[in-house]
């Protein structure tokens, strides 16, 4: 019988520390939330590798869907400094994991997902486990949840291409949006900060990490 608590300490000191993750909240989060629980069964024992879990294959021309490697998960939460005064919005929550670690940060947390399957596994999952300042809801994670709007924190659950501003315009003044811009190796991790009404960035650290869907750029016609 493998020992998950043994494997949760083993990936945070091991992917986690040596990965200038400092904040205790995080690491706290980390050491708490079971990863295994949030994948399918046959991949339980493989939860707690240097890897991104796939959790639902590519489909009808959607990418396939993973929880995020543990390292710049961790790395992305630690920039978007969450505390318990936060209302966080996150894009993209596939079966509720980062959903679970957000929860452990957050005041309350509104996790999105388009694809209703995950949805209600990310439910069950996070019921199940005693989650409950977390509500998932379902529509295109472009669009964000406009309905619990403004947010403190907007947290974009894997990499994306263009950020719409119908997501901008959900983050309440002095607020944060952590997403990660583009694909592959050049990827960025990217702060966006709310002030006076305008949202600025600064990028902080490459970081490749799997697509969500939805957040391509159009493509445009050369002459």
């Amino acid at each position: 019988m493998m020992d998950y608590t043994a494997a949760r300490t083993k990936m945070v000191d091991n992917q986690i520390r040596t990965t200038d993750v400092t904040s205790h909240s995080v690491l706290a989060a980390c050491l708490t939330v079971p990863r295994e629980a949030f994948v399918p069964p046959h991949l339980k024992a493989l939860a707690y590798i240097d890897e991104d879990s796939q959790v639902a294959p590519a489909a009808a021309g959607m990418p396939g869907r993973y929880i995020m490697e543990a390292s710049p998960l961790a790395k992305l939460l630690q920039l978007a400094a969450i505390t318990r005064d936060d209302l966080v919005l996150e894009i993209g929550c596939a079966t509720g994991y980062v959903s679970a670690l957000l929860s452990s940060l957050a005041g309350s947390v509104v996790a999105i997902e388009q694809d209703e399957a995950l949805a209600n596994t990310a439910t069950h999952t996070l019921s199940s486990l005693g989650y409950d300042n977390v509500a998932v809801v379902t529509g295109p994670l472009e669009q964000g949840y406009a309905a619990e709007a403004p947010y403190d924190v907007i947290f974009v659950n894997g990499s994306i291409e263009l950020l719409p501003e119908a997501l901008l315009l959900q983050l309440r003044e002095g607020g944060r949006l952590v997403a990660v811009v583009g694909y592959g190796n050049a990827a960025r991790a990217r702060l966006y900060l709310k002030a006076d009404g305008v949202t600025s960035y600064t990028d902080y650290f490459n970081a490749s990490v799997k697509p969500l869907p939805g957040f391509r750029k159009v493509a445009e016609f050369v002459f």
